[in-house]
């Protein structure tokens, strides 16, 4: 299965457009991590799996998402109400009491990807304002298996970021 994950466009609509032409029928998931700035009944949204982010105030989305595959239990959320700025420990546990397998999360604007305790924890970055040592705009592919996950980054012109491809075992 593969997820697409993308997050804190920040208003920036068409980006989200744009990936969507792009990976319609390439992919089984599209997961937003907040922050579109967009309202909640946007017809994106219809596609995109979304949560709330510290700077989307339509109440009618998510805090938290939990979507079953059959491969994961993907949990999503912004990541603010989970002091992500200050370390993966809040998030962690939320996403242990939730069983899941995999952690989707924005909120700090800059790309991460690690396997914890047999766990993959995935920062997309922003795909409009990125911040931190890797200045680039993106957004991440997740390729799940059985035994393993393949997580590759793109850039807003949906080449993929070489020295940003990761595999982990499960």
């Amino acid at each position: 299965m593969k997820y697409l994950v993308v997050s804190d466009n920040h208003g920036d609509r068409q980006i989200l457009v744009d990936i969507l032409a792009q990976y319609q029928g390439k992919v089984d998931l599209f997961i937003h991590c907040g922050d579109s700035e967009l309202p909640a009944d946007d017809e994106l949204f219809a596609t995109y799996q979304g949560v709330g982010g510290n700077c989307d105030f339509d109440s009618r989305y998510l805090d938290r998402r939990l979507i079953t595959t059959d491969l994961d239990r993907i949990y999503v959320t912004h990541g603010h109400l989970s002091n992500v700025k200050f370390g993966l420990s809040k998030i962690a546990m939320e996403a242990a009491e939730n069983d899941a397998s995999v952690v989707l999360f924005g909120h700090t604007h800059q790309i991460g990807c690690e396997v914890v305790q047999h766990r993959l924890y995935l920062n997309p970055g922003s795909i409009s304002q990125p911040r931190g040592s890797i200045q680039i705009k993106a957004f991440a592919i997740i390729e799940a298996e059985k035994d393993s996950w393949d997580v590759q980054y793109y850039d807003r012109s949906f080449t993929p970021i070489s020295d940003l491809h990761f595999h982990f075992s499960r």
